[in-house]
């Protein structure tokens, strides 16, 4: 479930294979030989010949695909440059429209899955444009190049199983299979998979279309988000206000405290107004450092994380929302050093270097980079926000 320009989340979650493991994955017999073994296995699973043959036969390689995937950078832009991008005031304006414009389906699907319209209508706008831009790849054949590249088969080829059984239960054919390079379907970008489980027919005729029909497309997104444990009536992020100083080693995704503890600590509501003080569980999380924007995170994050794992596309996806709702523009804070990819990869192989793991070093500051940061930041006397900062690499370098 990742949009035709964030099939990148996909890449930076799961282990990218060894230098081993790509020496022993090198295909003897070229992609028709291998392709003759997904026919063999599709077979052996119960999807009829007629189907396996509609969906395989005279698929090729396409290197442009592979091209794709190993060229994503879009991830090494701070929240700002990508929020501003991907949230713009066109997007809001037209994300407003299609809330209106369909608002009798939204009403149904809260009632019916408790996800309000401005979340799904932010995965809506991001993943595709509200279903103006689906992608325009073969899905069948990004599966299948992608489940025979070396670096990831263990994803894709299942997904490409499930895409027949997809042609096999009819809701769509061979050639509607068309979306993102990494072979999302529909206007939510559906993985195959995903389609199978959580696709509903929205609109009551018989078909399960995400492609085609908006009411299928938009109720199987709030089917999806319930399933993964959508918290009805909750928020999902809070734009807030930080003081000066706090104890910035508490703040981060992965620790969380009653939001009466972050009041106590003197973080106000982004218009400074002071924050309900309850036991609602929260999360401060300080996307590009203490000195630029921040936002209360509550468990509805942590779902929204579980369609794509990206924090940077979460974290706009959650803005947006939030904007969509009537919500003014962010804080955008002081003056905010943002590092380059080229510095942050360094920051990362210096930090794994100086003990503290980091993860790849991709330029991307992620999950790993953040708690890696921040470990070395209390180490080094400094503010330890969770974010690389010209600072921090200075320290790394001298050791």
């Amino acid at each position: 479930m990742r949009g035709n320009v964030f099939a990148a989340a996909v890449a930076v979650s799961l282990m990218v294979v060894s230098g081993t493991a790509q020496a022993a994955c090198q295909r003897e017999g070229g992609f028709g030989q291998w392709l003759e073994g997904v026919r063999k296995e599709a077979l052996a699973a119960g999807i009829s010949p007629a189907a396996v043959s509609a969906g395989l036969n005279g698929l090729t390689y396409d290197p442009k695909v592979v091209s794709l995937d190993r060229g994503q950078g879009v991830f090494g832009q701070s929240f700002l440059q990508f929020s501003d991008r991907m949230a713009s005031a066109g997007r809001i304006q037209q994300g407003r429209k299609q809330i209106a414009a369909n608002r009798n389906t939204f009403n149904r699907i809260e009632a019916q899955y408790g996800v309000p319209a401005p979340i799904i209508a932010a995965f809506w706008g991001l993943e595709t444009d509200f279903g103006a831009n689906n992608g325009k790849f073969p899905a069948l054949r990004s599966l299948a190049t992608l489940a025979y590249d070396c670096r990831r088969p263990q994803l894709f080829r299942p997904q490409l199983i499930d895409a027949l059984r997809l042609i096999e239960r009819g809701d769509l054919a061979p050639s509607q299979l068309v979306g993102a390079w990494a072979g999302e379907i529909g206007q939510v970008q559906f993985m195959p998979s995903d389609y199978l489980r959580y696709a509903v027919d929205y609109s009551g005729n018989g078909k399960r279309d995400l492609i085609r029909d908006t009411a299928d497309a938009l109720g199987s997104a709030g089917n999806y988000l319930s399933s993964l444990g959508w918290r009805r009536g909750q928020p999902w992020l809070e734009e807030v206000r930080v003081p000066a100083q706090l104890p910035w080693e508490q703040t981060g995704l992965d620790k969380n405290q009653p939001r009466s503890r972050w009041a106590s600590l003197g973080v106000t509501r982004a218009d400074g107004s002071p924050l309900a003080a309850d036991g609602l569980s929260a999360s401060l999380l300080l996307p590009m450092g203490k000195d630029g924007p921040a936002f209360l995170a509550y468990p509805n994050f942590n779902v929204l994380l579980k369609w794509n794992q990206s924090f940077i596309y979460v974290t706009t996806v959650g803005y947006f929302a939030n904007r969509l709702d009537g919500a003014p523009p962010v804080r955008r804070g002081g003056n905010v050093q943002h590092l380059p990819p080229q510095q942050v990869s360094e920051v990362q192989r210096l930090l794994t270097a100086r003990g503290f793991p980091a993860g790849k070093a991709d330029g991307i500051i992620g999950a790993d980079t953040r708690a890696a940061t921040q470990r070395a930041q209390l180490k080094y006397g400094l503010p330890a926000d969770g974010y690389p900062t010209a600072a921090l690499l200075a320290k790394l370098r001298g050791g």
